[in-house]
């Protein structure tokens, strides 16, 4: 049987990326894969039998003494435990590949190295900016931000892009430098994944070299999640309630559009966007989080669902998770959501950050026809069916392994 290491900072759902890492490594178990997971320990982690060889647990936001915050810190740029451990590992289970997806500021890039050294073929999934922008998002307070490009990192200090905090930028600055001067990515990894093709010109347009970048796109259990076609009466957000995702502006947009809107989800603005709701006495229902049948039942039976993002979005799963139960989307025109929307035929754009053009589409969708709504949602349905199965990822990410010369050997 083949092994292959799997690597990410957290070893439960705690966001996206976990998502994709995780349902990742059931795919590959189902196809004959022996995987073998690697990461942090922590008290929310699901249950595996690796979990010896995992790395004590970090959490940057708790409270410790000076000692212990210094120890940390310097973790985030060089983690000696992370590096020991996982030599541990491979010399236990000796692995034919590994596939790592976030491993900033905990296991940290100390671990990179070691599996070049013991010859283990490496595949790295890209499920943010780190690599080109030191603050992930790409992102500051008056908007997108790109001025980091070409190399002028400094300016996560001069703009203090973490939390606002001199300190934590500087610290995040010399932990990019030191990686930056070392090239220890570059020099360690075989293949970049990258979910969306924003993404990828994103890195080629930053000086990488294209030859190691390849767009796999997300996937979508279509089995798991039956179609609603038929168009309700409200419109649907979910997701983060945090700043870069827009929903201050989708509030306004609602509220000019006469919409009932209700929003799915927890995060740093949401008593802020209550206050704003309530103020502005528009129809916004706050649904708190939700998962599984319930986030489900309330995506089928909106009329349509809306990312008003204002950032550079990745490859959203929310966009593949609303067309796989029959809705459209209505997205803005920003990062990698417009290539995921077939503009009249799946969903429509408007203009990111702009309350009026957002407006406009939520009127556009309240007064369209049920059938053209109905219509949309078919077609999104048929394009995840055809390009974003679990068999299609599947089938792509082995590809890739086979170009390194590994291949699943059922045991």
């Amino acid at each position: 049987m083949t092994n292959l290491l799997s690597i990410n900072n957290y070893y439960y759902r705690r966001g996206g990326a976990e998502v994709v890492f995780l349902e990742q490594n059931k795919i590959l178990e189902g196809l004959g894969w022996s995987i073998i997971p690697f990461s942090m320990k922590h008290e929310k982690n699901e249950l595996t039998r690796w979990q010896n060889f995992f790395t004590d647990e970090i959490e940057y936001g708790a409270s410790h003494g000076w000692r212990h915050t210094l120890i940390n810190a310097l973790k985030i740029i060089y983690s000696w435990e992370a590096k020991n451990k996982l030599q541990s590992l491979i010399d236990t289970i000796k692995p034919d590949i590994a596939h790592l997806h976030n491993i900033y500021h905990h296991l940290s890039p100390s671990i990179l190295p070691i599996l070049k050294k013991n010859g283990v073929p490496t595949v790295m999934t890209l499920h943010d900016l780190k690599l080109l922008c030191p603050a992930y998002l790409m992102l500051s307070p008056s908007g997108v931000c790109e001025k980091c490009k070409g190399g002028h990192i400094y300016n996560v200090v001069t703009n203090k892009c973490m939390k606002q905090s001199f300190p934590l930028s500087s610290l995040i600055f010399l932990e990019t430098f030191v990686h930056r001067i070392s090239e220890i990515y570059k020099k360690n990894i075989d293949t970049f994944i990258l979910p969306s093709q924003f993404y990828l010109n994103k890195f080629i347009e930053w000086g990488w070299e294209p030859d190691r970048l390849i767009h796999i796109p997300n996937f979508v259990d279509t089995d798991t999640l039956k179609p609603n076609y038929q168009p309700g009466q409200y419109f649907v957000f979910f997701g983060r309630l945090s700043k870069e995702k827009g929903v201050k502006t989708l509030i306004h947009a609602a509220n000019e559009a006469n919409i009932a809107l209700k929003i799915i989800g927890r995060g740093p603005l949401e008593e802020e966007l209550k206050i704003l709701a309530a103020s502005l006495g528009a129809d916004v229902t706050f649904l708190g989080f939700q998962t599984g049948k319930v986030l489900h039942k309330a995506i089928s039976n909106a009329r349509a669902v809306v990312l008003p993002s204002e950032w550079y979005e990745n490859a959203p799963m929310s966009v593949m998770e609303s067309y796989s139960l029959g809705k459209p989307i209505i997205g803005a025109n920003i990062g990698g959501i417009p290539e995921l929307i077939r503009e009249n035929e799946t969903g429509i754009t408007f203009e990111s950050g702009n309350v009026e053009s957002l407006s406009n589409a939520l009127i556009r969708i309240k007064h369209m026809k049920d059938s053209a709504v109905i219509e949309m949602g078919k077609v999104a349905r048929q394009w995840v069916e055809a390009e974003y199965t679990i068999k299609k990822y599947s089938d792509r990410l082995q590809n890739q392994y086979l170009k390194l010369g590994v291949m699943s050997k059922k045991g």
